[in-house]
């Protein structure tokens, strides 16, 4: 039987953020909501179970923002700081629930997290530190998150071996400069995917507007959305107006559906 669950999308943004601070140029003076860009994460939410997709530094307002409350499990791409900075952030559900978080992520990058909050692994923590419940994922083809299989999807952030995830119908890839074949085979069939396009300029970690409309191509997702993007991208509307058919910018707390099983 098909079930349905949720994509929120917290942040659509690079590292900087949108807009950035000091910066008068015309995507960060924009008044439309959609260039109003935090960092970029996402929330799946299914029968009242919540799945996070990394903690940007912009995780708790963005979680305030979107009237969300529960996480039960929180899976990471990478270590980079855009990516990892608001995990503290999770303690309010760790105190509700008097249960230690689960993190799941590459062990290269639980070793960064371990280091980063060394104070909720310290042998006697300080009263009021949160727990953490660490996973090691390099090795698993698929993971179970209460009812919901989680697939990681290894993929290049230029140079550094990174993760995505697929879950149900929905594959998210951010931080992306290539896709593994092995990893495409993984994508097949798949109504919604999430990809990364930073700008228009060559970059050696992340994915152009031009190389990400091809990767998309290639992976042929029913619908792709785009993330990560840079004020050097152009407005949201400017940038939607360039794109072939099924292929759209994200904007945070754009919402869509994903099919179960």
């Amino acid at each position: 039987m098909d079930q349905n669950g949720e994509l929120i999308f917290l942040g659509t943004g690079t590292s900087q953020g949108i807009p950035v601070i000091g910066c008068e140029c015309e995507v960060c003076r924009s008044e439309d909501p959609r260039d109003k860009r935090s960092r970029s994460s996402v929330h799946f939410a299914f029968n009242g179970l919540g799945i996070q997709i990394d903690t940007g530094p912009d995780f708790r307002t963005q979680m305030l923002r979107e009237g969300l409350h529960q996480v039960d499990a929180v899976l990471f791409t990478h270590e980079h700081q855009d990516h990892i900075a608001g995990l503290d952030d999770v303690r309010p559900m760790i105190f509700r629930t008097k249960k230690a978080m689960p993190l799941f992520g590459q062990e290269r990058v639980i070793a960064r997290i371990k280091k980063a909050f060394h104070y909720a692994f310290e042998e006697q923590p300080y009263p009021g530190a949160p727990k953490f419940d660490v996973h090691s994922i390099d090795e698993l083809d698929t993971l179970t998150i209460g009812n919901v299989d989680v697939q990681p999807i290894p993929v290049n952030h230029g140079q550094l071996p990174i993760l995505g995830y697929r879950i149900g119908d929905m594959g998210y890839l951010t931080d992306v400069k290539t896709v593994p074949d092995t990893s495409i085979e993984k994508l097949q069939g798949l109504k919604t995917l999430v990809f990364d396009a930073l700008h228009h300029n060559p970059h050696q970690s992340h994915c152009t507007l031009e190389e990400a409309v091809e990767w998309a191509k290639i992976i042929d997702a029913d619908y792709t959305y785009l993330i990560h993007l840079s004020h050097h991208m152009g407005t949201h509307e400017q940038t939607e107006a360039q794109l072939p058919d099924g292929i759209h910018i994200a904007y945070d707390g754009l919402r869509l559906p994903v099919k179960l099983g």
